[in-house]
């Protein structure tokens, strides 16, 4: 290695560092002048709550043996829609991609669907699937589903046309052009959908919660509403943010480790 291409990547590093260091002192600066403002009676710890406080919930939360039961529920709900939402995602993808009469019929009632508040169909999935766990996934998974197809299904009409009558022209199936040349070429618009349906299931789930659960992060935000207890409302919303945070970072593993194997 070169002495310029050592400087070179001393320098990422040192960006890297950088960037954390900023993120972490935005953290900090924004507890501390939340803090300093409750104290100071500018802004209402009543309706804001405070740091202190929302440790001081944790805490009594994790006394009384709710804290953990609380995210993993939520978690459990996260990880099974969204599962479910990627692999039917990929898979109609696909379907769409190989059958373009149907992607075309499809594509306006795809496009409505998604712009169709989900919440609306609320009182319909809690009939139809009782207020239960059932009725939180197939929440998330109509929020996370279609934004999947249509992201997933995009990214493979963006397959190179030039590389793809190549393929065409060189005898290969329908098979090993999805596998050999349409899949790995939209790895990366998979892995934007990854961070899409992330973030897509994570409210449709916390909207599940707010209609049907009776544990939960989103249980947690009602169940502080309805008591007039704003601490358990922020405490829920920060943990929300650390979530977010780390299911975003784990795809972002994912992603790094998919394009090191390309």
């Amino acid at each position: 290695m070169s002495l310029d291409q050592k400087r070179y990547l001393h320098k990422l590093h040192l960006d890297k560092i950088k960037v954390i260091i900023c993120q972490i002192l935005l953290i900090v600066t924004f507890l501390f002048l939340w803090e300093y403002l409750v104290n100071k009676g500018i802004i209402s710890s009543f309706i804001y709550s405070s740091p202190s406080r929302v440790v001081k919930t944790i805490i009594e939360l994790i006394q009384n043996h709710n804290f953990f039961n609380h995210i993993y529920i939520t978690l459990k709900e996260v990880f099974i829609s969204f599962t479910l939402g990627i692999s039917l995602g990929f898979l109609i993808a696909l379907i769409l991609y190989e059958f373009k009469f149907l992607a075309k019929v499809i594509d306006p009632f795809l496009t409505m669907l998604n712009s169709l508040p989900k919440v609306a169909l609320g009182p319909l999935i809690i009939i139809a699937c009782g207020a239960n766990i059932k009725s939180i996934i197939l929440m998330a998974l109509l929020i996370n589903l279609i934004v999947s197809i249509i992201t997933i299904y995009n990214g493979f009409l963006g397959t190179d046309e030039y590389i793809l009558k190549l393929f065409k022209t060189l005898g290969a199936s329908r098979l090993q052009i999805l596998t050999k040349l349409v899949i790995p070429s939209s790895y990366q618009t998979i892995i934007a959908s990854f961070k899409l349906g992330i973030a897509q299931t994570l409210i449709g789930v916390i909207m599940g919660e707010f209609l049907v659960s009776k544990e939960g992060i989103g249980y947690l935000i009602v169940y502080g509403k309805q008591v007039f207890n704003l601490n358990y409302v922020m405490t829920g919303i920060i943990l929300l943010g650390i979530i977010s945070y780390i299911l975003y970072k784990l795809i972002i593993i994912l992603e790094n480790k998919l394009l090191k194997h390309l």
